[in-house]
């Protein structure tokens, strides 16, 4: 398969997504182990507000993994859809050019 500048964006595109998700999750993991020291100093709604952030940790690293899988798929079937009108460009453009009549250009005086 030829590449060409459009095909190898959407695969470095890709490739940083793929990268990405996996930093989201443990970016999530840190900064609940970061906030740990502050477990305990909070009162009324910055408590419930920490401890329900704290609980759903992995929830939310999970949702922000699910949502880049997500994205990743989107990205892929972008490429796919590239690829294959890239191919169907190339298999019209021979197609008008083995009807063209190119003996009916004249190009000069008649």
């Amino acid at each position: 398969m030829k590449f060409d500048m459009g095909t190898q964006s959407l695969q470095t595109l890709m490739s940083g997504s793929r990268n990405s998700s996996g930093d989201l999750g443990a970016l999530v993991k840190q900064l609940v182990a970061a906030a740990q020291p502050l477990e305990g100093k909070f009162n009324g709604q910055g408590k419930v507000a920490f401890d329900s952030f704290k609980s759903r940790a992995d929830e939310i690293a999970n949702a922000l993994n699910s949502s880049l899988s997500a994205i990743l798929g989107g990205q892929s079937g972008m490429e796919q859809a590239f690829g294959s009108g890239d191919q169907e460009q190339g298999q019209n453009a021979k197609t008008h050019m083995s009807q063209a009549n190119f003996d009916a250009a004249r190009f000069g005086a008649r």
